[in-house]
């Protein structure tokens, strides 16, 4: 028989059709979501096609895990569905948020021997507030750059973590690692250590130096991108695109330095870019480095979303793939032969 809307159904076939189970069905009835449309002369409950299509609906809701209060209302007319689901949805980007932070920390725990006072420690970190964080990585800059020349101190405080409203798991469990570092005494006193020797001594002070820094910071600029495609594909340096490159280079240096455009300059410039690749290599292979501020930075990159922190190094140097190793050493030299052959 085919169904109208005046049939009535025994409530094993509305088991059947809706996929509930039928106590679960008498449980909604008893609670007033849906009330039998009739009964038999036997007393066995009737419903009709309305009654199942509420039922079919209240599986649905049931499946994304929805309150029964929260159905409750939207049967009733309380609130309206769209409304219901936007509650709903804030309900389960919350708990998503809950088990991201859960996995951060049972991931930091599988990776070292640890003890409950540590799962507890986890848990603090990954929880904390913005200004708890915020006075966390204060305080920690402020331990460790303490003495040093302010352009030293600018350029560690850029390198700021800032853990977004909705970090992904591997920004949780970035945060994590880096929290422990920055509370970790004997790191602090080797960051403090390699900053003092990095910024103190002869090869610090040239490492430091503004034009080492200028070649390091432009490398994500709108020249050095193209000065690196162009090596990449195997352009000469006294090509003619690639001295007009250099040329440019020299153009904006002497702008940014306030000075001549002159041969003089070009000289100098060559004579920076033939050396600062082997500095600028030798810093960044450097164990107190990479145990040390290279550390903190890869971590800061990964909360940030940021590219590795050698990564526009590599693609400077000419590399298709950022994650294999700057060959600046070819790279400077070769940049060096483009501003020599501007000469003249």
């Amino acid at each position: 028989m085919n169904d109208t809307e005046h049939t009535l159904h025994l409530i094993g076939d509305v088991a059947r059709r809706t996929g509930l189970s039928v106590s679960a069905i008498r449980y909604y009835s008893d609670e007033g979501l849906v009330s039998p449309t009739d009964d038999t002369d036997g007393g066995h409950r009737l419903y009709d096609l309305d009654a199942i299509a509420r039922f079919e609906f209240i599986r649905t809701l049931r499946d994304l895990d929805t309150g029964l209060e929260q159905i409750r209302r939207a049967l009733t007319g309380v609130v309206s569905l769209r409304d219901l689901l936007a509650e709903h949805l804030d309900v389960v980007e919350s708990r998503a948020k809950e088990l991201q932070a859960k996995r951060a920390v049972l991931r930091a725990l599988v990776r070292k021997e640890s003890t409950s006072e540590r799962a507890k420690l986890l848990q603090r970190l990954v929880t904390m507030s913005d200004g708890e964080r915020q006075r966390l990585v204060d305080e920690f800059l402020e331990s460790v750059s303490s003495d040093l020349p302010d352009a030293a101190v600018e350029k560690i405080r850029e390198a700021h973590p800032r853990l977004p409203e909705d970090p992904s798991p591997e920004q949780l469990d970035a945060w994590i690692s880096l929290s422990e570092l920055l509370r970790d005494e004997n790191f602090r006193e080797e960051m403090r250590v390699y900053l003092r020797e990095t910024y103190a001594t002869e090869a610090g002070r040239r490492m430091s130096a503004p034009a080492v820094q200028e070649f390091i910071s432009s490398a994500g600029g709108d020249l050095m991108p193209k000065l690196g495609a162009a090596r990449a594909a195997g352009l000469a340096s006294d090509d003619p695109r690639v001295v007009l490159l250099a040329d440019q280079l020299v153009q904006q240096s002497a702008t940014a330095g306030g000075v001549a455009r002159d041969d003089d300059l070009r000289k100098r410039l060559a004579d920076v870019y033939s050396r600062v690749d082997s500095i600028t290599s030798e810093a960044l292979q450097h164990k107190g480095y990479r145990a040390t501020e290279g550390r903190y930075l890869e971590l800061v990159a990964i909360i940030n979303d940021q590219p590795a922190p050698d990564a526009e190094l590599a693609r400077a140097a000419g590399h298709a793939d950022a994650d294999q190793e700057p060959d600046l050493g070819r790279f400077g030299r070769w940049l060096s032969e483009a501003i020599l052959a501007t000469i003249g």
